[in-house]
């Protein structure tokens, strides 16, 4: 771990203990409040000095516990040499980033921290670069074909190499129909037209410098990354890329993310009832951007900017597919597989396989 990763855990860990302490003071306000209101006038005085002394000590017990925390990161961090691998070197580091994106990762972005994730192609899990010597030298067995997976919600790319029991659907596709796989990393925080937007400009240059002539795309994403790709290719309309995107798969319903997020709005406005609870619905409203986006199904900028933030957010616009792609979403007809388990199914890769063989739809004339 990096001495920058180091400090920035720590300032994560100290806000996170001095919001504690923050929700168990409010808590005990609210006990005292409800006490107090009880005994009438009389209690004033006592009330007056009860709550001075609560004060006093809630302040000085955040301070000195956040202080500690960031003392002892920096003092950690200070200990690593300038040699050390970055938390994205291993994979359970790879792993527990992607998750602390998909909750926090807008808030990581906007302070520019080092934990959040930057988007960009992987490949065996190195960066690939976007510049044609690059792309030569990472893809001397490059194709007419391309196959872009794009992980979900807290996760990473090595999700489509997580099952060391099976073969991942990148591969397979290589060697069975001559397809060369691309696997996206991205930041899940984040709103999912800015992720989409970035996407889109990355596939866009991705394809000017490709050591071959691009023929045939196809998106494959999972939950969230589905949405992403759709957004990408509302973006990137025009682009010569999206002239190439003959197939799209999404994984999962990116509902199930949805209903994650309406339990913990639902719990959050529950606990919100009560004077002695509402403190602690404080944590489940800090849902990323990326999160709040999946319930709604939002697409483009427009659907969460302006007065669409507010506590009724209005409906997700209606982005068309692509006219020039088949769409498959494949979840219902496998009840037994859920989650990870898509993304290393013998019949989910069956059903990939044999959509992909089947003849692209007729591109629609010109205008």
């Amino acid at each position: 771990m990096q001495r920058e990763e180091v400090m920035a855990l720590g300032d994560l860990l100290a806000e996170a203990v001095g919001g504690a302490t923050g929700q168990i003071q409010d808590v005990h306000a609210a006990i005292a409040h409800r006490v107090f209101d009880s005994l009438g006038p009389s209690a004033y005085p006592v009330r007056v000095i009860h709550d001075g002394i609560a004060r006093g000590s809630y302040a000085v017990a955040r301070t000195a516990s956040s202080a500690a925390i960031r003392a002892g990161a920096g003092a950690l961090g200070g200990t690593r040499p300038k040699t050390a691998p970055s938390l994205q070197a291993a994979p359970r580091g790879r792993a527990a980033l992607g998750a602390l994106n998909g909750v926090l990762g807008d808030a990581l972005e906007r302070r520019g921290s080092p934990l959040a994730l930057k988007m960009g192609l992987r490949r065996g899990g190195a960066e690939v670069p976007l510049d044609r010597r690059g792309l030569e030298g990472m893809f001397p067995d490059a194709t007419a074909r391309l196959a872009v997976f794009v992980h979900g919600l807290g996760e990473t790319d090595d999700v489509w190499r997580a099952r060391a029991d099976s073969v991942p659907y990148g591969t397979r596709l290589q060697l069975e129909q001559g397809y060369t796989p691309l696997y996206v990393r991205y930041n899940s925080g984040r709103h999912i037209s800015e992720n989409g937007r970035e996407l889109a400009a990355l596939l866009d240059r991705l394809l000017t410098h490709w050591p071959r002539e691009v023929q045939e795309i196809a998106l494959i994403g999972h939950g969230m990354g589905g949405l992403v790709l759709r957004s990408a290719c509302h973006y990137g309309a025009g682009s010569r890329w999206v002239g190439q995107v003959r197939h799209t798969f999404t994984l999962g319903s990116p509902r199930r993310g949805r209903e994650l997020e309406r339990v913990a709005s639902a719990t959050s406005s529950a606990l919100g009832l009560l004077r002695e609870t509402r403190p602690l619905a404080k944590p489940l409203k800090l849902r990323s951007s990326g999160i709040r986006d999946l319930r709604h199904g939002y697409l483009v900028d427009e659907d969460w900017l302006g007065p669409r933030t507010g506590p009724r957010p209005g409906r997700a616009r209606r982005i068309p597919f692509l006219r020039t792609a088949d769409h498959y979403f494949l979840e219902r007809r496998l009840p037994a597989a859920s989650g990870a388990t898509l993304l290393a199914h013998p019949a989910i890769y069956g059903q990939i396989s044999e959509r992909l063989r089947r003849p692209a739809l007729p591109r629609p004339a010109r205008p």
